[in-house]
């Protein structure tokens, strides 16, 4: 059973946050644990630091490979061209070099089923252009999910979700896959889209 960080738990904010928080937080316990403590016991005050500069380093190797707001937009501008054949062969590839084993889902509501680390996942995204998403796809989605025995759901969109959707998604162990998620997983749309066109 893989072991997941509660949302809103100090270290999940810390890791979400950016990394400078985190490295400010440990070198104030350092600073309060070397004036407040006996000599003695400074050195267990300054591993309480420890898990904080952890953070710090995690969230800003996080960050830093991060794509770019300009390269996110260039991504969703370049998904946005293309066809549904294109997406769907480029998106299994992608998924491929991420560690996945992909197939064809079969069930109504999602678009490839996903495979790894034992764990089996249903991807819808044949609808990634639409302009609003509300709640009725992500339940199509959750139906396929029960219908298979899948552990979760990824939704593929470039638009806007709804608030009312996001609460839907939270609530029914689906993630929104959109902008920055699909930068980093295909960061060759964004440079090809970039790049000056001969």
């Amino acid at each position: 059973m893989r072991l997941k960080m509660a949302e809103n738990s100090l270290f999940a904010i810390l890791l979400r946050s950016s990394w400078w928080i985190s490295v400010a937080i440990a070198a104030g316990i350092v600073v309060v644990a070397s004036a407040l403590l006996p000599a003695d016991y400074k050195i267990f005050g300054i591993f309480m630091a420890v898990p904080f500069a952890v953070i710090a380093a995690v969230a800003g190797s996080r960050q830093l490979k991060a794509p770019s707001p300009a390269r996110i937009e260039q991504t969703v501008e370049a998904l946005r061209s293309l066809s549904w054949p294109v997406l769907s062969e480029k998106l299994e590839a992608a998924l491929r070099r991420d560690g996945w084993v992909v197939t064809r889902a079969r069930t109504p509501g999602a678009d490839f089923a996903l495979t790894r680390g034992g764990r089996r996942s249903l991807m819808a995204c044949k609808r990634w252009k639409v302009s609003r998403t509300g709640v009725e796809p992500l339940r199509e989605l959750r139906a396929a999910m029960d219908a298979d025995d899948a552990h979760d759901g990824i939704y593929v969109s470039v638009g806007e979700v709804t608030d009312k959707a996001r609460q839907y998604a939270a609530a029914n162990e689906i993630s929104l896959m959109q902008g920055p998620a699909l930068a980093a997983l295909m960061p060759e749309l964004g440079r090809q889209q970039a790049s000056p066109k001969s």
